[in-house]
């Protein structure tokens, strides 16, 4: 069942996405070749708690840690351990945080050091793909006006989304309706409507599409083993147009990007005291 929120919930949703937002932002000056992912989970659950929430993964379907750290050909949901980052590698974080009754959660994909050129272009394409999918997150439109968005500026690309995995409804609970896959037809699912909350996720391969489950019940990697990558936002329907409740702007801060990629989705309703 799809649960449309009020002003004041998706205020709240907001609150949680953006602490979310800023453990991405702290991450990303720690994130360099030599440091682990099991040191990154300590630091953002403290500093989450620190902050007043929650780590929403943690304990969530019996997940042992606060991040899905998840780098290379490692689609989603790698647990993190001590295995040192390597120049050259990207790592994808997927960050949860629970607070005032509702969630929020925020995924980035870091480049470790200096990356490839083709690597970059990859990463650009991908996270292009995101806001073009948001663009598109308006009242009347259907789920699958985003994933027809999404894969096709994907595909144009010469890269392939990933199809076993998709995003989703977010509020009280972590996964709610409605399913919002990276990929479909346009005008087909689920119209969408003013107080709609959902995270949307590319999950993007820079080879095939197919992937591995693991018997950890956690990892997923990608068949081939050529790198993956993900970008997630929280947004909701506010007037009819696509309000972001998450941001890059503490990740963009923190490496000296200039972006205005964020301006179009914002709205004066949904606003929050010190951010």
């Amino acid at each position: 069942m799809i649960q449309l929120k009020t002003i004041e919930e998706i205020i709240l949703i907001k609150k949680s996405a953006f602490l979310a937002s800023q453990t991405l932002g702290m991450l990303a000056k720690e994130i360099k070749p030599g440091v682990n992912t099991l040191y990154l989970d300590k630091i953002a659950e403290n500093f989450i708690r620190n902050h007043g929430g929650q780590p929403a993964f943690l304990g969530l379907y019996n997940f042992p840690n606060t991040l899905c750290a998840s780098p290379n050909n490692q689609v989603v949901h790698g647990i993190p351990n001590e295995k040192p980052l390597c120049e050259g590698d990207v790592l994808s974080i997927d960050c949860g945080v629970y607070m005032n009754g509702f969630y929020g959660e925020h995924a980035y994909t870091f480049e470790v050091g200096e990356v490839s050129h083709e690597t970059k272009i990859f990463l650009h394409h991908s996270k292009k793909s995101l806001y073009i999918g948001i663009s598109n997150c308006r009242y009347g439109n259907s789920i699958g006006d985003i994933g027809y968005s999404i894969q096709s500026y994907v595909e144009k690309n010469g890269y392939n989304i990933v199809k076993d995995l998709v995003g989703h409804g977010l509020g009280k609970n972590m996964h709610e309706d409605p399913k919002i896959p990276n990929f479909g037809k346009k005008g087909k699912g689920f119209k969408l409507k003013e107080g709609l909350v959902i995270s949307i996720e590319p999950m993007v391969n820079i080879g095939s599409s197919k992937i591995i489950f693991h018997k950890d019940g956690w990892t997923v990697t990608t068949l081939d083993e050529k790198i993956s990558s993900h970008y997630e936002h929280n947004i909701a329907i506010v007037d009819g147009l696509p309000c972001l409740l998450s941001t890059f702007r503490y990740i963009y801060k923190e490496l000296n990007i200039n972006s205005l990629e964020e301006t179009p989705f914002q709205n004066k309703k949904i606003k929050i005291d010190n951010f």
